[in-house]
């Protein structure tokens, strides 16, 4: 198998066991090799709740770099998703890696949104 292949199937797994409700919405970050993009989803109705990038004008202008898809970005990105799901009454979310390896950007995103106020 291929590195694409073995993400898919990454992807998949994790997507048969995370399941995001009302109470405990999912958390859904992807990242390409030069950007960020993370969204809070209900599942149960199919609709995103909150989404932010960091192609967004408000994180695009703190970071001021070309390569937007690194640790500095990723701890700035959990702080202000962080933020937002406070401001609509989400407290407790649901971690979607979307197969991706749990260190470095996403490990920072993580401990971020944590340290920010959410709890997964």
């Amino acid at each position: 198998m291929d590195k694409y292949q073995r993400l898919a199937r990454r992807k998949m797994t994790i997507r048969k066991k995370v399941h995001g409700t009302v109470e405990r919405p999912r958390m859904l970050l992807t990242k390409s090799l030069k950007n960020m993009t993370t969204q809070i989803i209900d599942d149960n109705e199919g609709k995103t709740i909150f989404g932010l990038s960091t192609l967004s004008k408000d994180i695009s202008l703190k970071l001021k770099k070309a390569n937007k898809s690194n640790v500095a970005s990723a701890m700035l990105l959990g702080e202000e998703v962080a933020k937002g799901a406070l401001k609509k009454g989400i407290k407790k979310v649901v971690f979607d890696r979307a197969g991706n390896k749990y260190h470095g950007v996403v490990k920072a995103f993580a401990d971020s949104a944590r340290k920010s106020g959410l709890e997964f």
